[in-house]
């Protein structure tokens, strides 16, 4: 994707699975925030499920990521109505929600620690739409800019939390082993996409 090497109808196959993701991002932080057992733990971790779901109708990042679907011609229904999210992609995303779930803090918060690489690759993102997919609107790289100080923010606050409570080897290693968790949805999400052909879309 990020060297212009995609048609229209892989970027828009990306475009769809990736939003399986990103809806369910609000749904995972949910049920991180309800195992932080301090008012202003919760308050930080709040701000996350209102950058995606936003305060209002029509605001955040879910609805950023609509209008991404938008511009590449895709229709708000087959988003939503998630027909055409690959069975692999269903998979890792309910892998992750329900590690979350099932984990404690210290794993659910390092987990999401994947959000360091996320300001610059929101750039090169940027940079790519603009260089190899100038069919797609301007606008509807909106959900990449934005992401590039939410990450920054996001990641900073992730991180102070575990280096805060991996103070034993045992601990860290959970950790780290919840990270390369993650580092594998996201590889079986993009495996997924990429192993894709018209006859698994059918």
């Amino acid at each position: 994707m990020h060297s212009g090497d995609l048609s229209p109808d892989e970027l828009r196959r990306w475009i769809v699975n990736r939003f399986h993701y990103q809806r369910h991002i609000p749904v995972k932080d949910a049920l991180i925030l309800a195992k932080l057992d301090t008012p202003a733990l919760r308050r930080m971790w709040l701000h996350r499920i209102q950058d995606h779901d936003g305060e209002r109708p029509g605001e955040g990042g879910i609805e950023r990521w609509l209008r991404l679907g938008e511009a590449a011609g895709l229709d708000r229904a087959t988003l939503l109505g998630a027909d055409a999210v690959l069975p692999g992609v269903r998979l890792a995303v309910d892998g992750y929600v329900n590690f979350c779930r099932l984990h404690p803090p210290l794993e659910a918060v390092a987990a999401s620690l994947t959000e360091l690489s996320a300001p610059d690759l929101m750039r090169i993102r940027i940079d790519a739409f603009e260089r190899h997919y100038r069919w797609i609107e301007p606008e509807g790289l909106a959900y990449f800019r934005t992401r590039v100080s939410q990450g920054r923010r996001d990641s900073r606050e992730a991180l102070d939390l575990v280096l805060g409570w991996a103070r034993t080897r045992q601990d860290q290693e959970r950790a780290v082993a919840a990270l390369r968790f993650k580092c594998d949805v996201l590889w079986s999400l993009l495996d997924a996409v990429d192993r894709a052909g018209p006859e698994e879309e059918s």
